[in-house]
């Protein structure tokens, strides 16, 4: 049996690639030592470890990789935003029944707001209903 390649976001990242993924959306391109050196003295992943879980990012499609004399250098293909919005896709739909207002509404009562967050929350709501008022 042939398994396909799959697409990127068919499938949200395990623990391990999304905390590689973040040190790759921050350094852009970079090779496995500098990920592995990226990561926290409190979280040692052996090199071979960090290569594998990238080889299974390049297969997933979530990275692209040059091969150049002494090193392989990755990218990311798959933007930070764009996996986000995944994300919270993959939450509205499975945990929220397609409703995102119930996300919007759970996060709101499910922590405890500073007075700047909620400005900032505020801020943001008018700016999209000014913004639908315009177009």
């Amino acid at each position: 049996m042939v398994r396909k390649k799959e697409k990127p976001n068919d499938r949200l990242l395990t623990d391990v690639e999304l905390e590689l993924m973040t040190i790759i959306w921050n350094r852009g391109k970079t090779t496995v030592k500098e990920v592995a050196d990226a990561l926290p003295k409190s979280r040692p992943l052996a090199y071979t470890s960090v290569a594998t879980v990238m080889k299974i990012l390049e297969h997933k499609g979530y990275l692209r990789c040059e091969k150049h004399s002494y090193a392989h250098t990755f990218s990311p293909l798959v933007e930070k935003r764009a996996y986000e919005e995944s994300c919270l896709d993959h939450v509205v739909d499975n945990v929220f029944d397609g409703e995102p207002v119930a996300l919007v509404q759970r996060l709101l009562t499910a922590k405890r707001l500073s007075a700047a967050e909620r400005r900032a929350i505020e801020a943001t709501l008018r700016e999209l209903a000014s913004a639908k008022k315009q177009a």
